[in-house]
């Protein structure tokens, strides 16, 4: 076999594995496959009960059944904090949910901690089914928060860590179109019980979630572990045999050899720059190095959980949460659940587009794009919004909102979930990508806190001139994309952190692979890999 490595598996916990990859950089990942596509594909699909969970209860809180069990049966709305808290309590529980998943997909493996988070989801759910007031929807939604933190955060790793490198963009893309149809099923289904006069109103929509975690909890049984989760515990002939089941080759192939080759030699490299330790110790290598040097780990943190929050600023979930009371407050709108359903149409048709552009076009020119055009549209809402209400106004008001949403879906939605699952190293991967989706989660949670309380008439009654705020921020988040985030499309996660290494975010594009780390690290002549798991058991 002559560029290819040599894996030999043994039953003895400490035999060596003989590895011998590759110089050539186009050998470091097996061609495509149709199996690889689909069972990524299915992966995404985690992404509907993430988006079926945030957005049914944009309908539930304008429901007149709702509202009645809730305040008692004078009253026609919620109360701003009663609003707040029933919203912002599962992005609370979704924070925590993440960053334990992160411990969690490094000690168990990727695939049991989704499907443990299926499990809390179920229990939150049917809590939120039986509940008859405040307090056991609120209980129930904190629950279900922890297991949609744990999937949201983990799905997007295991993802990362199986798709191939030339798809990776579009199938971790698919993640998103999957949150859009969530939102978009959610929508309909409280469009299609608002007028009942009984408990099924907002519980026929709560319920029907159990269904998309049970879809996802048992396929997942048949999925095979992320191999990268095995080379970092030192499973070598697991990792060999789940590769070639991904890539649709078999465990002799030099495909899958020099891929496998290339991951330990990664592995062995970053393991070198920051060697294993404690449990303390594996959180602290997360905001180890320079802040000056753009490879360095607390750099890559703090790009990820700044592009999840900046993901956040743009605005989007107000839509989402609140477009339903919003519209009902601009007066001249005669069926507000229904423009909800139409901007969550466009969401969906919108999020597509991403498939294709972002491998053709790239990561950081969609998010400089995307960041523009929110921009225009939402300080021209905004604009419209002060300057008058007349029903012409107000669908103008509607049609930007759309355009905006459209440069959303299509950029910030899918591009923020590919990059965090792209610029960690594997032994800080798990937690990387955990505290990135935490950062998400957690300015969920402070928008949908503060946003009653800027908009309900009661409160700061900003109305429409709340999108000079989100018009703002997505300024913030254009500057942020120029200076910051870096080109990754094309590269596999191993060659994201060679180029991360040598290049800067301005100039990432232009870089491309020049060598292996196999032959950096003398794979490429032969090198003995002693069975061991690096830091599957942690000190504390």
């Amino acid at each position: 076999m002559p560029a290819g490595a040599v894996v030999q598996g043994s039953a003895d916990a400490e035999a060596p594995v003989t590895v011998k990859g590759s110089a050539d950089v186009n050998r470091v990942e097996a061609p495509v496959t149709v199996k690889a596509y689909l069972m990524c594909a299915f992966a995404a699909f985690g992404g509907i009960f993430f988006g079926y969970d945030s957005g049914y209860i944009n309908g539930v809180m304008g429901m007149n059944y709702f509202i009645h069990q809730i305040e008692g049966s004078d009253a026609t709305a919620l109360r701003s904090d009663h609003k707040s808290l029933i919203t912002s309590i599962l992005s609370a529980g979704t924070f925590f949910g993440a960053l334990i998943a992160g411990d969690i997909a490094d000690w168990t493996g990727r695939r049991t901690t989704i499907i443990g988070g299926c499990v809390i989801f179920l229990v939150g759910v049917a809590l939120q089914t039986a509940s008859a007031g405040l307090g056991l929807i609120v209980a129930g939604r904190l629950v279900a928060g922890f297991g949609v933190g744990a999937v949201s955060a983990i799905l997007i790793l295991y993802m990362s860590e199986i798709a191939p490198r030339k798809v990776r963009g579009a199938l971790v893309s698919g993640y998103q179109f999957c949150v859009t149809v969530g939102l978009l099923l959610a929508s309909a289904i409280d469009y299609g019980t608002q007028d009942r006069n009984d408990s099924g109103s907002y519980r026929i929509p709560i319920a029907l979630q159990m269904l998309w975690a049970i879809i996802l909890g048992v396929g997942l049984f048949v999925l095979p572990e992320s191999p990268r989760y095995f080379v970092k515990t030192g499973k070598l002939d697991a990792a060999a045999k789940v590769l070639a089941r991904l890539r649709g080759q078999s465990v002799e192939s030099e495909f899958i050899q020099d891929e496998l080759a290339e991951i330990i030699a990664n592995h062995e490299y970053e393991l070198s720059i920051a060697p294993k330790g404690g449990y303390w110790s594996t959180w602290g290598n997360c905001f180890r190095g320079s802040l000056w040097k753009g490879s360095s780990n607390v750099r890559r943190t703090i790009l990820g959980t700044s592009l999840q929050m900046m993901q956040q600023w743009t605005g989007v979930n107000f839509v989402f949460y609140f477009g339903t009371t919003f519209f009902k407050q601009l007066g001249t709108i005669q069926n507000p659940f229904l423009i909800s359903l139409i901007t969550t149409l466009v969401n969906v048709c919108s999020t597509p587009i991403s498939f294709w552009s972002m491998e053709k076009i790239g990561r950081r020119p969609l998010l400089l794009w995307g960041a523009l055009g929110m921009v225009i549209c939402q300080f021209i809402v905004a604009i419209i919004g002060t300057v008058t209400s007349t029903d012409s106004a107000v669908q103008a008001m509607i049609a930007f909102i759309c355009i905006y949403i459209f440069f959303f879906a299509s950029t910030w939605g899918p591009g923020a979930w590919v990059v965090i699952g792209e610029i960690y190293p594997l032994p800080m991967r798990a937690r990387g990508v955990a505290l990135s989706t935490a950062s998400n989660w957690l300015w969920n949670c402070i928008i949908a806190v503060i946003t009653p309380y800027m908009v309900d008439e009661d409160k700061g009654n900003l109305g429409a001139k709340v999108f000079y705020i989100w018009g703002g921020l997505c300024t913030f988040c254009f500057v942020y994309a120029y200076f910051l985030v870096p080109e990754t499309k094309g590269l596999t996660l191993e060659q994201v952190d060679r180029m991360l290494e040598e290049t800067t975010p301005r100039t990432s594009a232009k870089w491309v692979p020049h060598s292996t780390y196999a032959a950096d690290m003398g794979f490429t002549d032969k090198s003995v890999v002693p069975r061991v798991e690096h830091d599957h058991k942690e000190e504390v």
